[in-house]
């Protein structure tokens, strides 16, 4: 995952930018960056770190400009390089462009190749420069139709927001995986991966961008287009956005997550017949969840693990021992109110088990005399290729493995994962999503090199 922002105003947006980044920080810490353009040319900064560490009062004060975007990163195509930091910058046909990339291609390797025989030079290993060089390969002076011949060739998950010196256009995938929202404040044009970009800016959120859709505001004005006018979307957005990485306050696709995650807690509570003391939510992804179990089991909602809140998200870090490192700094059990209970622990998913190994051992070794493990969504059996962290399925504990397996590994009293129909029952909403994580059906297949020549 990754979060975007774009904003086209009439007044400099430097600080808009920054606070909207800000916002969407959980999308990835790895590294940030905005690029400004003025009207005549783009100015940039990114780096390694967090939005807060990298851009200081004086650094904004020089990007001045009124039409911008912005990133927040953490590495899926890539690895945690400086050179892999976005938005990219390049120029083409006397004219600069910028872009940024929410989502993950799943043909990216081949265009690399076919782009490195047509004797382009990368600099990074991302598939967001895959996306820039083909823009730019085909781009004549509109926008528009560059756009639309990129998107023939690009396949997977992208949501773009891309910037000329006097225009900024938004982009959403066919399937429309990843969430990309509109909004407007005044004479204001917003385009964010969440709408919380908006609203801390006093935005209001008009809509999603819909599937397969280009919008471009120049001119003061909004103009949509359609990828193609023959293409018929089928809208699969990603359903583990609405379980772990939006925020709770995001509605995506006329579906508020917190709202979502609630009612999988309640689903999931339903029926129970175990004889606990208390329910102990797994901050910060489980709390909604925990609380709709509470509601349905009318077992008391109760505080059992401390979070620092100065640590980042442990599942989104970009290697295995730095993920275990940040469970133990992150999460500290409160003995005196789990000790000698049985407690039901509540979270949103489990991928790897090991967060999840840690944290019933620390509340094992707190006193807790029974732990519960209740999981507000199915087990996750298959790898993403749409920008989910879960490249191999060798790294799923729940790829080959059956409940009970996965309950010893992770040493609790019991393990129950909530159905993948009743999961998707609780989003109260007609639209189809991607669940491919769990059921293994890929709405975009990942081709080898024949299959995509052939395309």
């Amino acid at each position: 995952m990754c979060g975007i922002v774009g904003i086209y105003s009439n007044k400099d947006i430097a600080k808009e930018l920054y606070y909207s980044l800000y916002s969407i920080q959980h999308r990835g810490q790895e590294s940030c960056g905005m690029a400004i353009s003025n009207g005549n040319n783009i100015n940039y900064k990114k780096d390694m770190g967090l939005v807060g560490d990298v851009f200081k009062e004086n650094e904004l004060a020089n990007l001045k400009g009124n039409i911008g975007i912005g990133h927040v990163r953490y590495s899926t195509a890539g690895g945690s390089h400086l050179a892999n930091c976005q938005p990219l910058v390049g120029r083409c046909r006397k004219r600069e462009l910028a872009l940024a990339h929410n989502g993950n291609l799943v043909n990216a390797n081949y265009l690399r190749d076919m782009l490195e025989e047509d004797g382009y030079m990368f600099q990074a290993n991302s598939d967001t420069e895959v996306i820039l060089y083909i823009l730019a390969r085909y781009y004549k002076g509109d926008i528009v139709e560059s756009i639309k011949i990129t998107m023939d060739y690009i396949k997977g998950a992208y949501s773009l927001v891309i910037m000329g010196e006097d225009e900024l256009v938004a982009v959403r995938d066919p399937h429309g995986f990843r969430p990309l929202v509109l909004g407007k404040k005044g004479d204001e044009y917003i385009f964010a991966s969440e709408n919380c970009a908006i609203d801390i800016l006093g935005g209001e959120v008009i809509r999603d961008v819909e599937p397969g859709e280009i919008i471009v505001a120049k001119d003061g004005k909004l103009k949509s287009y359609f990828y193609s006018e023959n293409y018929k979307p089928v809208k699969k957005s990603c359903i583990f956005e609405h379980i772990y990485f939006a925020r709770n306050d995001a509605t995506i696709d006329n579906v508020n997550a917190y709202d979502f995650r609630v009612k999988c807690g309640e689903v999931l509570a339903k029926d129970e017949d175990i004889k606990a003391d208390i329910v102990v939510p797994v901050p910060d992804s489980g709390w909604a969840g925990a609380v709709g179990y509470s509601n349905e089991s009318k077992l008391p909602l109760s505080e059992g693990l401390v979070k620092n809140r100065y640590v980042g998200r442990t599942f989104i870090k970009p290697t295995q021992e730095e993920r275990e490192i940040g469970v133990k700094i992150k999460l500290n059990p409160l003995s005196n109110v789990v000790k000698g209970k049985s407690i039901v622990l509540v979270d949103d998913s489990v991928v790897r088990g090991t967060t999840s190994k840690l944290i019933v051992k620390s509340l094992r070794d707190a006193g807790a005399s029974e732990i519960h493990l209740r999981i507000t969504s199915p087990p996750v059996q298959y790898s993403c290729y749409y920008g989910i962290d879960t490249p191999h399925r060798s790294n799923l504990i729940a790829s080959g493995n059956d409940v009970e397996y996965i309950r010893e590994y992770i040493g609790c009293d019991s393990l129950k994962f909530l159905d993948i129909d009743l999961m998707i029952e609780a989003t109260e909403n007609k639209a189809t999503f991607c669940k491919a994580c769990f059921d293994g059906d890929y709405p975009v297949k990942k081709l080898d090199r024949e299959e995509l020549l052939s395309c």
